[in-house]
């Protein structure tokens, strides 16, 4: 018996829309990161690009356990002498709340080739409406 190899024909993506009210950022960073990679479908396959694209919406209604409101802290750095950066969460989470959904889901997603395609075809929204509401139940091609 072979193993079923999918071909750049058999690729199709769906729409698939993620409300993000009142969800724990964690649990729904790692369903959205499934879908992106496309884990989800029986045609999987590591090596291709086989995700969908997916919508969220109500960002800044995300939620995080614990102490982390206060406490946690986004890390970057230029590269340059002086050039490390930090924000909190709280003061991300008032200016760009889609900011901290976009950092979760991209540091779950594998670190190749295929991430920069795979996040292009995240939408977050901060309210409920999106310009995407036609593409939604719609299977487009590669």
């Amino acid at each position: 018996m072979k193993t079923y190899q999918p071909k750049h024909k058999d690729v199709y993506r769906d729409w698939q829309l993620v409300d993000a009210e009142d969800q724990v950022l964690g649990r729904l960073s790692t369903k959205i990161a499934t879908y992106l990679i496309g884990k989800h479908k029986s045609k999987y396959s590591a090596h291709m690009d086989m995700g969908d694209y997916v919508i969220v919406t109500n960002a800044q209604k995300v939620r995080v356990t614990g102490k982390k409101e206060k406490q946690k802290v986004y890390y970057k750095h230029s590269g340059y002498p002086g050039g490390f950066r930090e924000v909190a969460y709280s003061k991300l989470k008032a200016e760009r709340p889609e900011k901290i959904i976009e950092l979760a889901v991209k540091r779950m997603l594998p670190k190749n080739r295929l991430q920069g395609p795979r996040m292009t075809r995240l939408k977050i929204f901060n309210s409920s409406e999106h310009p995407y509401a036609e593409k939604l139940g719609k299977k487009e091609d590669k």
